[in-house]
């Protein structure tokens, strides 16, 4: 493979690993509508966007061939809806979202649409998020997980180019950047990593898949629990190196348009059910001398394979009770530490429905 992949230059693999951790973090979504209302978000409702691995196919089909490859290794990276089984239990199901409004994600699979009609308890991520008002002031207990509380600003921790570079990119978005200058990295990057049409989608009010989910589930009387509390996510989120994240933001900012067609790639992807390429994907898009290799293994580490065994545990006593329906990230399911094995660790038979 050509050391620089042809897809997309640096930047859009850094966007790629900051939309993948806005999939993550789906509340920050959130609270980046709740910064940006006073602001000029833009109000564009189409995003359009080029699906990456279909131009790379074109363009270098050995390197599309070896990202193929390395996905169909990751155990479990085919399927969206997993079913649970475990002696002396009535069957649950496990299915894996995006955090995001597209009505191509909102739409659930049939057999997933199925799955969720017939279950009695819904769980996703976390709960909080269902109350907002809430949630803004739990975190407020908090206010250093959102916002520098000394004389630091984003600025100051960026060369004179990289701030005037985040400035004018700020600018374009209609962000004013003395609005954001307190703002932790990460909460801007959960602006910024995102197309406008989506943040303009969620200002107006469309709510992302987990928590569509959630509120048709309270409707029709199911119950709903989570699994996280919003602070313990943003926690982990800070306990990465402030330095690696100033540096996303700055490379996803420089970035512009060009992020919806990482936001389109994730969709098709999604759609087919291929949880397993989102990781190749952004390994192969990073070339390995300007890569941070045990930063970016401690992102995974800390942002996947450790919250997915906090998950699995908080998940077991529900599951106990039969027949829930587990809606999380689809990041979170594949790989030889995603939940799926993690679950089958735990003693459950998981199988793929509707592949």
């Amino acid at each position: 493979m050509k050391r620089v992949i042809a897809i997309a230059d640096r930047a859009a693999a850094v966007s790629l690993k900051l939309l993948v951790a806005a999939n993550i973090l789906f509340f920050l979504s959130f609270l980046a509508i709740l910064l940006l209302m006073g602001g000029k978000a833009r109000a564009e409702v189409s995003c359009g966007g080029t699906d990456i691995l279909s131009a790379l196919r074109a363009s270098d089909p050995a390197a599309y061939r070896k990202i193929e490859a390395e996905a169909a290794a990751i155990p479990n990276g085919k399927g969206l809806l997993w079913k649970l089984e475990k002696p002396g239990e009535k069957p649950s199901y496990l299915f894996g979202t995006m955090h995001m409004t597209d009505p191509r994600v909102t739409t659930l699979p049939a057999a997933a649409q199925k799955a969720f009609d017939a279950s009695d308890t819904v769980i996703i991520e976390t709960t909080e998020v269902l109350d907002q008002k809430k949630m803004m002031a739990a975190l407020l207990e908090e206010p250093d997980l959102m916002m520098f509380t000394d004389n630091t600003t984003l600025s100051s921790l960026l060369s004179p180019d990289d701030a005037a570079a985040m400035n004018k990119a700020l600018d374009a978005r209609g962000i004013p950047a003395a609005s954001v200058a307190k703002m932790k990295p990460w909460m801007l990057s959960s602006m910024v990593a995102l197309p406008a049409c989506e943040l303009a989608r969620k200002a107006g009010g469309a709510p992302v898949l987990d928590v569509k989910l959630a509120e048709d589930a309270k409707a029709s009387g199911k119950d709903v629990e989570g699994l996280e509390t919003v602070a313990g996510q943003l926690r982990a989120m800070a306990s990465l190196p402030l330095a690696l994240h100033m540096k996303d933001l700055v490379d996803t900012l420089k970035l512009g348009d060009k992020v919806n067609d990482v936001n389109e790639t994730m969709i098709v992807l999604y759609q087919r059910g291929d949880t397993g390429l989102f990781w190749p994907l952004f390994r192969a898009a990073m070339p390995a001398e300007q890569d941070d290799p045990a930063g970016y293994a401690a992102f995974e580490e800390t942002m996947i394979t450790s919250r997915n065994k906090v998950m699995v545990d908080h998940a077991q006593p529900i599951l106990a009770k039969g027949n829930a329906f587990m809606a999380v990230g689809a990041l979170h399911l594949p790989g030889p530490q995603g939940l799926v094995e993690d679950f089958r660790k735990a003693g459950y038979t998981v199988t793929a429905v509707g592949l």
